[in-house]
């Protein structure tokens, strides 16, 4: 009896680029595609940051570059795609929130979660898709791809105080889905990687209220937080080759708080 191989979880001779890489999620997303082989090229404001987790990122064997970008500058996104080649993956992380009741929500609030959580992801996929259409077109084949848009379960359920964000994050699943759709003739996967509570920098100030964190350990069901390493893993997986039947989809590390 011939057993079949397992597909790689490998990416050797991949290129990547990783939005808001300079620390906490993006930054170990970046290290873990690096480890698996990935050529990566880091995207977030901070030079500083990115200059420091680039030369980590070599020390510990890996392909690295960077690049200085506001992604919510179109232009600025425009001319940064014109430079580069083709991308095989494309982890579009950059975020933020702004959390506060509806009444309270101010409106430059407002422009600035959805400019940098949808119509910077928008704007920036638009670029690297046509990229990746031409470099296909020039290969004369389709390259396996994939696009990764780091959502939230907060983009599949609601929450207290965060109706701009899940407004935000489910925008992103609806652009995930309808992407999919869109680029599978392409032979380009989009998903999204949807994260409960991850102990990072960001949200420490939101978990050093007890009660607010009893409220987020009690709905996840083995009662913990995230750490970054537990994104690490998933990410690679929809990076590679072993995730070649899944786009469209909404890969969920909430530890069970969308379960109910």
């Amino acid at each position: 009896m011939n057993l079949p191989l397992t597909p790689t979880f490998r990416l050797d001779g991949k290129r990547a680029l990783i939005t808001g890489a300079g620390r906490g999620i993006g930054l170990v997303m970046a290290a873990a595609l690096a480890q698996a082989g990935a050529a990566v090229t880091l995207v977030a404001r901070s030079g500083n940051e990115l200059a420091q987790a680039q030369a980590a990122i070599v020390a510990a064997g890996g392909a690295c570059d960077y690049a200085v970008l506001d992604v919510t500058d179109t232009a600025a996104v425009k001319t940064f795609a014109a430079s580069c080649a083709a991308f095989d993956v494309v982890v579009n992380n950059a975020g933020m929130a702004r959390n506060t009741r509806l009444i309270d929500m101010t409106d430059a609030n407002y422009d600035a979660v959805m400019a940098l959580n949808v119509r910077s992801v928008f704007m920036l996929t638009r670029e690297l898709v046509a990229q990746m259409q031409a470099d296909n077109a020039a290969q004369g084949r389709m390259a396996p791809r994939s696009i990764i848009n780091i959502s939230s379960q907060m983009g599949i359920v609601g929450g207290p105080n965060r109706t701009l964000y899940c407004a935000s994050k489910h925008a992103l699943e609806g652009f995930t889905k309808a992407l999919a759709w869109e680029l599978a003739g392409d032979g380009i996967r989009v998903n999204t990687l949807c994260p409960t509570f991850i102990e990072t920098e960001l949200t420490k100030p939101y978990l050093a209220d007890p009660a607010f964190k009893q409220f987020v350990t009690s709905r996840i069901a083995r009662g913990t937080l995230g750490q970054l390493t537990e994104v690490m893993g998933p990410v690679v997986f929809l990076a590679s080759d072993a995730a070649s039947l899944v786009t469209g989809s909404a890969l969920m590390l909430d530890g069970g708080w969308t379960a109910v």
